[in-house]
């Protein structure tokens, strides 16, 4: 739900709590992805399951913000998923929700990456302190077969 508004007067905003892998309902975390996304992520309990952590940003009963912390079990580890609800955009929570995840891996691994477009690395993970690296990328979505 987005901030009220007291008359002609600026939006009343509502404080926001960050959390720490924190249960999530999953009907709520679809209805976040499908607001910012487009679609839901069907089965990402699943994903939770197998995390190294992940932050939530939650205003009352409203889950505003999210995202996960992937791992190799080891010291590798992945960041996925950064969300933030339409109504909630630019008011810092994505930023917010990267560095405390930064903060929850740092000192127990070698690295955090990131996969994100050259529009959104520069705009944004840019500016939380990841650095453009090379990087492979290889499709493990099936060839289309030949007719």
């Amino acid at each position: 739900m987005p901030p009220r508004h007291d008359g002609d007067t600026q939006p009343i905003q509502p404080a926001l709590r960050y959390a720490e892998r924190e249960a999530l309902d999953p009907q709520t975390l679809n209805g976040l992805f499908a607001a910012a996304w487009g679609s839901p992520k069907p089965g990402y309990d699943g994903v939770l399951a197998r995390s190294f952590t992940w932050i939530s940003a939650h205003s009352q009963a409203d889950l505003v913000g999210f995202v996960n912390v992937a791992w190799d079990g080891g010291v590798h580890f992945f960041l996925l998923d950064t969300t933030v609800h339409p109504d909630w955009a630019g008011r810092g929570i994505g930023r917010r929700l990267v560095e405390m995840a930064i903060d929850v891996c740092r000192g127990r691994g070698e690295w955090l990456h990131v996969d994100a477009d050259e529009a959104l690395m520069s705009r944004f993970y840019e500016r939380c302190g990841f650095e453009r690296t090379p990087a492979g990328l290889l499709s493990l979505a099936p060839a289309p077969r030949p007719r």
